[in-house]
């Protein structure tokens, strides 16, 4: 059931260009049947787990001047490599009762010369994505402009950079999109990223950027290459993606964290969770990725705005509600996100945590677990068990000379991790959400 009390249906979905390419004539014909269960055949379905509307209070009991938001910021559809006509997914994402969502279909190499001319040479990674052309960057604007309403659902449109070896990264808000325009190299795109669009070239510098499910692709962003022109605008590490906690990802492989290697490259990003939905239920399943933003306006400009500032969180959970500043002792509270500035370079903190979800999680045990830069995966500095009531006040010392940067971690110490680090390590549980990072430095 929906928000308004009645049951949510669309027509049966088209055939996916994902589908298409990818499938035999078999699984074309039972692709295109009915089904019963979640979104099978429609166009959005409701998860049996879905309740929306469920959650906590949308305002913070440490910070004023803010209202949470439940945002998703990764979402896919048939204009690329998804299942879900995309006519209908801002729909299905304000039925679901998010508040911001956005789609992010793949830009890869069919829309530039690059890709005609290196089609017979390109290794078969950079053959299986269907990316959009100008014309659905043209109707994701249409879509997107008619579903957004100040106040109510603020609706996004954006794209994923596609690069199959090193990674792809979202981007938001901006006029254009691009395709890999130099296959293996994250420089061009960060260039394009850099540049502010015009008549003759476009550039991507009226946007916001962020690394999506950071490992699963070998390259790694070219080892989180660090262009400092664009540290502003890169606004987001995923660390929820799906179902997937990617703390640890590639670790069993030898790789170190994804969060380690990107935050110790310079990059400052807060850190998201997205469904990433390729299906036909978007917004709907429970246990997928997603993000919350602390905005002053319930606008595109306010989430921008709140993206910019990195006031966001990660969880997996519809509802949950996640504030939390740090007090350096002869200080003033700063938010998530944000810089703390102490005196000479190093000094004692108080963190305090609100996090409340429903009366189900009244009294649940959790952790609180504090992570510091280390040279392969984060260091775990304090760990606090509590319960879920009250606000939570932790303190921890910090020294940068140890690295500029410190995030929580909330987690379930009765669950473990899917994808574990080294054996003993106090993030091998499951992970509840993170907050952003905060950043230190010295003071003037």
């Amino acid at each position: 059931m929906c928000t308004d009390g009645h049951r949510h249906t669309a027509p049966t979905r088209p055939m996916s260009r994902r589908t298409f390419a990818q499938a035999g004539a078999g699984l074309l014909i039972a692709g295109a049947g009915t089904a019963a269960g979640l979104g099978a055949a429609t166009g959005t379905a409701l998860s049996a787990e879905a309740r929306p509307g469920t959650g906590a209070s949308r305002t913070s009991r440490i910070t004023r001047g803010t209202r949470l938001l439940h945002a998703d910021l990764h979402n896919h559809t048939l204009l690329s490599d998804g299942d879900g006509d995309p006519a209908l997914a801002f729909d299905s994402m304000r039925a679901a009762g998010l508040d911001v969502a956005a789609l992010t279909d793949h830009a890869t190499i069919g829309d530039n010369l690059l890709g005609e001319v290196l089609a017979g040479a390109l290794p078969p990674e950079y053959k299986q994505f269907a990316g959009i052309h100008q014309a659905d960057w043209a109707r994701t604007k249409v879509l997107a402009d008619t579903a957004d309403t100040d106040g109510a659902f603020t609706a996004i449109r954006g794209f994923e950079w596609t690069e199959p070896l090193i990674g792809h990264v979202n981007v938001w808000f901006t006029e254009h999109y691009v395709d890999v325009l130099q296959a293996g190299l994250m420089q061009p795109f960060l260039s394009w990223l850099a540049r502010e669009p015009g008549l003759l070239l476009d550039g991507g510098a009226d946007g916001l950027a962020g690394f999506n499910h950071p490992g699963r692709e070998p390259g790694r962003f070219q080892e989180f290459y660090y262009d400092e022109r664009v540290r502003d605008r890169v606004v987001s590490l995923e660390m929820f993606n799906r179902s997937d906690d990617y703390l640890f990802e590639g670790y069993a492989d030898g790789s170190s964290s994804p969060l380690v290697a990107c935050l110790n490259a310079g990059w400052r990003t807060g850190i998201a969770g997205v469904t990433d939905e390729h299906g036909t239920d978007w917004g709907f399943p429970e246990g997928k990725g997603r993000t919350g933003l602390w905005v002053t306006d319930h606008s595109r400009a306010g989430v921008k705005r709140a993206m910019r500032q990195r006031r966001f969180f990660a969880t997996r959970t519809s509802g949950l509600r996640l504030d939390a500043t740090a007090t350096p002792r002869r200080g003033r509270p700063v938010r998530m996100g944000s810089t703390i500035p102490l005196r000479g370079g190093k000094g004692e903190l108080t963190l305090r945590l609100d996090l409340a979800r429903d009366r189900s999680w009244r009294g649940r045990r959790l952790a609180a677990q504090v992570l510091r830069p280390g040279p392969e995966v984060p260091e775990v500095v304090a760990v606090e068990e509590f319960s879920v009531g009250p606000v939570l006040e932790l303190r921890t010392r910090v020294d940068v000379a140890d690295g500029d940067w410190l995030l929580v971690r909330i987690s379930d110490p009765d669950q473990p991790n899917a994808t574990p680090g080294p054996d003993g390590h106090p993030c091998n549980d499951l992970g509840i959400a993170y907050t952003s990072p905060w950043w230190v430095e010295p003071a003037a």
